[in-house]
């Protein structure tokens, strides 16, 4: 599967004319790492999850990366069934990505587009703008919630809003 670089990031937000700010810096393994490398920067500070559940579904959870992940609540909102966090292989297979660098700029590479996308709705209310790494934790890109559900919407889905 082909991988949608950070390239393929920018030149697909070029072209759907969204706005974004950008922060370079080290690479980041962790969130805290990320969320010290942009900090005073406006935005809120994700954190995408790839989950797996029952009969290889698929489902690409963000909310802010200081909540925990409720799963049993999640099974409950979404009727998903034995849901965990997908394995290396299955997050490479479907997003062409690796953990760290998991986010919703990967789904430009989930060609049989079965992912479920989630935001969680408290996330929302916090703030307009939204932080995730564009493929590569070298980079971190400042985005509107609008111009952001603009892009994921273009790549095929319907994200849905739960409260977690």
């Amino acid at each position: 599967m082909a991988e949608g670089t950070y390239e393929q990031v920018i030149n697909e937000l070029d072209r759907l004319g969204i706005e974004y700010g950008m922060v370079d810096h080290p690479a980041a393994e962790t969130t805290e790492q990320a969320d010290k490398y942009i900090e005073g920067h406006e935005g809120v500070r994700t954190k995408t999850m790839f989950l797996k559940g029952k009969k290889k579904h698929f489902y690409l959870v963000i909310m802010d990366d200081q909540k925990s992940m409720n799963f049993k609540k999640f099974q409950e909102l979404t009727g998903a069934k034995r849901v965990s966090m997908a394995r290396p292989s299955d997050l490479q297979e479907q997003l062409g990505s690796h953990a760290g660098v998991v986010s919703p700029f990967g789904l430009m590479n989930n060609e049989e587009h079965n992912v479920k996308v989630y935001f969680d709705q408290e996330m929302l209310a916090e703030d307009p703008i939204l932080t995730f790494h564009p493929n590569v934790n070298t980079h971190t890109i400042f985005i509107k919630t609008p111009d952001l559900m603009k892009f994921i919407k273009e790549q095929g889905y319907d994200p849905e809003i739960i409260d977690l």
